[in-house]
């Protein structure tokens, strides 16, 4: 309740202090292609709600009809315009109203497409136990997606070798772990990322450590080794296919 509380709260306050940067960054969005500055697109909630989200549009018309789900830096259906908003998180921005809507909350694991939750292990499904939210641990440590995924051939694949396992387990963390002071450190910690990532990634490693994390994702929180393929958590083998 009181989490609730205070999402609503500082939900609606951060839409009256950032509404000029709606106004303008819509605008330019739209004034690309005279289409509509945002993309609403299904994702799943908790309790595998489907709900549906909304984020600034920082691709092309209809990008989501190639059937991709994970974006790499390199995707050439991500416009100028696109590149900017989503390398400072300004396409987030109307996940506001998903919050205040109750369908997200400012703190929690990002939600994903039912393609993706659907390849969940047992273990995983907790995640889908709370309501996802704009950023958590993973959202700071692998801030750089596109570029892990930078020139994959596979990029859908690559995401469930690479990223996934490991963005799962810090889900998993988090719902063991938190707390209204963790949900805002993290919140504090997203600002930081943006200006300097490895300053809130040595933050992060703190938090990790103090929790007793397990030492491999401490190590692989640092982000200072190449990502290899890895089991997600609850599974011995990896993911291979999608299907």
């Amino acid at each position: 309740m009181v989490k609730r509380l205070f999402d609503i709260v500082v939900a609606l306050i951060l839409l009256v202090i950032f509404t000029p940067f709606l106004i303008i960054f819509g605008f330019l969005i739209w004034k690309q292609d005279f289409y509509s500055p945002f993309y609403v697109t299904p994702r799943v909630g908790k309790k595998e709600k489907i709900f549906k989200m909304i984020k600034f549009r920082s691709m092309v018309i209809n990008a989501d009809k190639s059937g991709v789900d994970s974006t790499s830096s390199s995707d050439n259906r991500i416009t100028p315009l696109g590149a900017i908003i989503r390398k400072y998180k300004i396409d987030e921005l109307p996940n506001f109203f998903n919050i205040i809507i109750g369908d997200m909350s400012f703190v929690g694991p990002r939600p994903n497409v039912k393609r993706e939750t659907d390849l969940y292990t047992s273990d995983e499904k907790i995640i889908l136990s709370i309501r996802p939210g704009i950023t958590d641990f993973a959202s700071i440590v692998f801030s750089d997606e596109g570029d892990i995924l930078e020139n994959s051939i596979d990029p859908d694949l690559d995401y469930n070798q690479l990223i996934r396992p490991w963005k799962s387990r810090l889900g998993l963390f988090y719902i063991k772990n938190r707390t209204l002071i963790l949900d805002i450190k993290l919140m504090i910690l997203t600002a930081i990322s943006v200006i300097s990532k490895q300053n809130a990634l040595n933050s992060i490693n703190k938090i990790l450590v103090k929790f007793s994390a397990e030492d491999k994702l401490i190590e692989i929180s640092k982000r200072e080794n190449k990502l290899t393929p890895c089991p997600p958590p609850g599974s011995d083998s990896i993911v291979t296919s999608r299907e």
